[in-house]
């Protein structure tokens, strides 16, 4: 992308092979882990430069029944195959929660950026997920004073945000980079004006958190608790909602079935035991 530098770092795409990886897999299966996240620098990039792909270690991933849950961290739309989506609905222990970067809901933008999808691509993504699983949660990576980036081009973003079924944002203020295109493609937005546009999204990623938590009260969910502290275990749904609940007769690193009960003003849902 026109804004990274990633690719100076690092270089091209590369990864292991799917038998390289499941001997990894394999090996943290024998442990205590109950949940597994991928991630990279690309994540979909997997098997690049081979005949496998991302989808073909997903299903080696899946028949690992010592592991509870894999989480796929942030992967690109136009990676984001609807072939892999259709597979985490089917599966016995992906679950339902994506992280799909954005940057900007400007299609003139996307393009400057480099970025290899448009609005129509990512919305459709966005669609399929929540025709299939209307309990997902799907984080989003945003980009605000990218240059070039005028009120109107932010407005767009604002309103493509509004537009979709998301649950949170991650953003993030453009900043230079040396050696990147960048600069060069627009019009430089004063910083002021970055950290005002940055201040709005996050304000609408508490809006749009506090909805998808609020849509979820009620419902009764599977927790991995993490840690005990104060009197209360706390640990993650499936669908990435934080849970907090009284001390009782479990322990760290147990799964447990709960009722989604209230939310509490630092984003945890306070739940019992079912």
């Amino acid at each position: 992308c026109s804004f990274c530098t990633i690719p100076l770092a690092r270089g091209k795409s590369r990864s292991g092979n799917v038998e390289e990886t499941m001997v990894k897999a394999r090996e943290i299966a024998s442990s205590e882990v109950k949940e597994v996240v991928l991630t990279g620098v690309n994540i979909g990039d997997f098997g690049y430069g081979t005949k496998e792909g991302l989808i073909d270690l997903l299903i080696e991933l899946d028949k690992l029944e010592q592991i509870n849950r894999f989480r796929i961290s942030s992967i690109e739309p136009d990676l984001l195959s609807n072939e892999i989506i259709e597979f985490v609905y089917k599966s016995k222990r992906f679950v339902p929660h994506f992280h799909i970067p954005l940057q900007s809901g400007s299609d003139k933008l996307l393009q400057s950026m480099r970025r290899r999808y448009d609005t129509e691509l990512y919305k459709s993504r966005i669609e399929k997920i929540k025709d299939l699983m209307p309990k997902a949660c799907i984080g989003v990576d945003v980009i605000v004073g990218y240059p070039g980036e005028t009120e109107e081009e932010f407005n767009k973003t604002v309103h493509f945000l509004k537009s979709l079924p998301i649950s949170y944002l991650h953003v993030f203020t453009y900043s230079e980079r040396a050696n990147t295109t960048a600069p060069r493609m627009g019009e430089i937005v004063p910083m002021e004006e970055r950290r005002k546009r940055s201040k709005q999204l996050r304000i609408l990623s508490l809006k749009l958190k506090q909805q998808f938590y609020q849509n979820n009260l009620g419902k009764t969910e599977k927790v991995l608790l993490e840690n005990q502290e104060d009197g209360y275990h706390y640990g993650f749904t499936e669908n990435y909602i934080k849970v907090k609940l009284p001390a009782q007769k479990v322990k760290k690193n147990e799964i447990v079935s709960v009722k989604l009960n209230e939310i509490n003003n630092d984003f945890e849902v306070f739940s019992n035991l079912v």
